[in-house]
């Protein structure tokens, strides 16, 4: 069950006496973002990574919040001021294939380390050439005091070839020092691409670690809360008790697998906006004033 983006109107606005839409425009400051268990926990997996040279890949379903962790890494960085240099590969069009589009090939990630490092560089024409670059670059910073970071979104889409030669960038050091660390971001391809049981990328899954971004699950009713009040609302006065049960059972699905009826969960943040805000303009238009079971099941 895949939703429509769905717009708050000005009528449900006012209705429920919000001073803005919660769901649009909301991330604006680390105090907006909901902090459920697992995504606290992913977020300081990402933080360890970028401080101390290691090798993870986030994955979540579209709609999770890949995106929100990525740019609180960069505001983090920001606000600890973090000596953390950041290289994000250029990603418009990626593919996994030439037939399909550009791919992102390992000479591009050099290059792209070498921009941003020495942008008034000459980037060396031989990829021999353009790796010493990198390393001397690479060196010349951490000692100068920094660390560095190569975040890749949409790594679902990286080719087999780029995946592999990633350990070669990841095991660049300085004595002991290593002087990199990735974060790949992407879909739930990227899991099964990094699977013990893909014998083209052994190497890389013996030192990438896997953190996967959940569905909100029973903190359903926490998340919306949370909007509401940052929106300048209180929950309590919109939402009755029965209607965060009913976000829940609307947005899991029963398959019948081989041996059993098996569930499964579409409970992520973007899904539950706009589920949320078609109840709200729903009661709206009917007049309701609380959200509950009946108008979350009639609206969806």
């Amino acid at each position: 069950m895949l939703l429509r983006n769905e717009a708050l109107s000005l009528k449900a606005r006012q209705h429920f006496n919000l001073a803005r839409n919660p769901f649009v425009d909301d991330l604006n400051t680390a105090d907006d973002i909901f902090l459920s268990p697992d995504f606290r926990y992913c977020r300081e997996v990402l933080w360890d990574v970028a401080k101390n040279g290691g090798f993870c890949a986030l994955v979540g379903e579209s709609g999770s919040g890949k995106s929100t962790l990525r740019e609180e890494l960069h505001e983090r960085i920001k606000r600890e001021c973090a000596s953390i240099i950041v290289i994000e590969p250029y990603i418009l069009a990626m593919e996994d294939t030439d037939a399909k589009g550009r791919v992102l090939k390992s000479g591009q990630i050099a290059e792209a380390i070498i921009r941003c490092l020495n942008p008034g560089a000459a980037v060396s024409r031989s990829l021999e050439g353009r790796y010493h670059q990198v390393h001397d670059l690479l060196k010349a910073s951490y000692r100068a005091g920094n660390n560095h970071l190569i975040v890749i979104e949409e790594a679902h889409s990286l080719p087999i070839a780029t995946i592999k030669h990633l350990k070669r960038f990841w095991e660049l050091k300085d004595g002991m020092a290593r002087l990199l660390s990735i974060v790949l971001i992407g879909q739930s391809e990227l899991k099964t691409i990094l699977t013990a049981h893909n014998p083209e990328v052994r190497e890389v899954v013996q030192r990438c670690e896997v953190v996967e971004l959940a569905p909100l699950g029973r903190h359903v009713g926490e998340y919306v809360a949370h909007k509401i009040v940052r929106a300048g609302g209180k929950a309590e006065e919109i939402f009755d008790t029965t209607a965060f049960e009913a976000i829940r059972t609307k947005l899991t699905r029963s398959t019948r697998g081989a041996k059993q009826q098996e569930t499964s969960s579409i409970c992520y943040p973007l899904v539950v906006n706009n589920l949320v805000a078609r109840a709200m303009n729903y009661a709206a238009l009917i007049g309701a004033m609380k959200i509950t079971e009946e108008i979350i099941t009639e609206s969806a």
